[in-house]
């Protein structure tokens, strides 16, 4: 089916979902989404990336090999199209990265910084010698009119590129900013001009139809928005909206069936708007960080919102603590986290800290910290990520006997937020030095103040682990666990040992009830 308007539809559900789903997707949800798309009005379909090797595990989509190109052109009917990251791809690159796309794909679109425009132009070059058509996704739109040598470059991509492409990356932008900035490149280049927007603020719809009425060649959607950080236009709301307002034959049913494997999904990995993409949009933040925080951490919203408002102010930070010092030494520490074994298990628990001489708490997590707040011995609260908000809801009466808590070190991304009863006993780690990575992990952060405290004996409780379907999320803060304890291992004769039953391969399995 075509769409016989005087514009393009482009579907980049592949490419820009991958963001998700590390470019990893599953075989029969290709199919389908091919089989599906050939039903409806789209014009090209965006597979993925082509790209130089990276030093990590990025997937299919990421690379789109021979055989992907192969397998696309072979279920697709629609003008396939892949992007470059132009930060990672030079000119000497493109024949090895192309060559083996002649004959399957239509389009190759370049993503680019505006302040690399100059150097894009190169790439293009090389490209469209290669006989592909090209279209310049410029990022960073609401941040143009601060990019003005990259304003008077505009012109240059006449000859060379088929699409420019208005990018609304913070998804921040208005229709009266869609506006102005087309009459601007309008102004500039007879080049036909794109948009795609983010929908952070909720206005992907309506920025897309203005840059339609605008006078816009192409536009960007994504089924059910799937998309970096907030996500994009989803692909079949703009159908639907086209369909009701000017008649664009539509096939609900294809559509239906592509829309949901992407909606039963979404129910796992959460893209779309939420408060703190709303934030950062309204502030042209970048989305690489708030997707992190968002999708990957356990950060609460209030945190999140605190280091974006820090950011927009141009802040690192709220407060500068005092450091953590070193005083009395234990001999051993019981990190306790928050799986179910903590409090399943906090009487026998509590019946193995009164047998140990000298042995401190650290509560990786408030979770459990209730089952132990009769304990006399010192208790020290591993303050990151959302534990300064679970902690205060754990505690109706808190005492600061006996307690500290601990922050990582200054500055912290997230800021900070202590409950206002421990602002007195709270203290800040100079440095976190057993790990190269994960340094506002709380378990991190508890046990470098173990170390700072002289413990010689790792014990561990209600570090569960995860098991059957687990989430993406949990997934990641499961290996990242992994990875902190195996960097406690090689750090010294350290054998960190769980005395509650874990999944985890770097902690040494006993029994508390073997202890006490």
């Amino acid at each position: 089916m075509k769409n016989n308007m005087d514009f393009k539809i482009l579907d980049c559900t592949l490419r820009d979902g991958g963001y998700y789903t590390n470019w990893d997707f599953d075989k029969d949800l290709v199919k389908r989404y091919f089989e599906s798309f050939d039903k409806l009005p789209i014009d090209y379909l965006e597979i993925g990336y082509r790209s130089n090797p990276m030093n990590s595990y990025l997937g299919e989509y990421f690379y789109c090999p021979q055989y992907v190109l192969e397998e696309a052109k072979e279920n697709s009917s629609k003008k396939l199209v892949i992007i470059l990251n132009e930060k990672d791809v030079r000119p000497e690159h493109v024949p090895n990265l192309l060559e083996p796309c002649v004959g399957y794909i239509t389009m190759v679109r370049i993503a680019i910084d505006p302040k690399y425009f100059k150097r894009a132009l190169s790439l293009a070059e090389a490209v469209k010698k290669l006989g592909f058509e090209v279209g310049f996704n410029v990022m960073y739109m609401s941040n143009w009119e601060n990019e003005k040598k990259f304003l008077g470059q505009i012109k240059e991509v006449d000859g060379i590129a088929d699409y420019f492409y208005m990018v609304d990356s913070f998804g921040g932008v208005y229709p009266e900013d869609v506006k102005k900035t087309f009459d601007i490149v309008r102004g500039q280049t007879n080049v036909d001009i794109g948009f795609h927007g983010h929908n952070n603020l909720q206005l992907a719809l309506i920025n897309t139809l203005t840059a339609i009425d605008c006078g816009a060649s192409i536009v960007d959607a994504t089924v059910t928005g799937m998309g970096r950080g907030a996500g994009n236009l989803q692909t079949e709301l703009l159908l639907t909206a086209l369909n009701a307002k000017e008649g664009l034959d539509l096939d609900f049913n294809a559509l239906s069936k592509v829309v949901d494997p992407f909606a039963e999904m979404q129910k796992d990995y959460e893209w779309g708007t939420n408060l703190p993409y709303m934030v950062s949009g309204a502030n042209s933040l970048p989305q690489k960080e708030v997707m992190s925080w968002v999708t990957k951490r356990f950060y609460s919203l209030n945190s999140i919102i605190r280091a974006l408002s820090n950011q927009s102010r141009g802040i690192e930070d709220n407060i500068d603590l005092k450091n953590l010092k070193e005083g009395e030494k234990y001999k051993s520490a019981l990190i306790i986290g928050g799986g179910p074994s903590g409090k399943k298990h906090s009487k026998a628990i509590n019946e193995f800290i009164k047998g140990q001489e000298g042995i401190c708490l650290i509560h990786s997590s408030s979770k459990n910290s209730q089952e132990f707040k009769d304990i006399l011995t010192l208790q020290i609260h591993c303050l990151a990520g959302n534990e300064g908000h679970r902690l205060e809801d754990s505690y109706s009466e808190m005492s600061t006997k006996d307690k500290l808590v601990v922050l990582p070190p200054y500055p912290r991304t997230m800021g900070t937020y202590i409950p206002e009863k421990l602002e007195d006993v709270a203290f800040q780690l100079q440095e976190i030095k057993f790990t190269d990575k994960f340094h506002e992990s709380v378990t991190s952060l508890a046990i470098e103040t173990a170390l700072k405290l002289g413990v010689e004996k790792f014990y561990f409780a209600g570090y569960d682990g995860y098991s059957g379907e687990i989430k993406a999320q949990e997934l990641e803060l499961f290996n990242e666990n992994e990875y902190i304890f195996e960097r406690l291992r090689g750090k010294g004769n350290y054998t960190p040992v769980s005395i509650t039953p874990t999944l985890y391969e770097g902690l040494e399995p006993q029994s508390v009830f073997a202890l006490i």
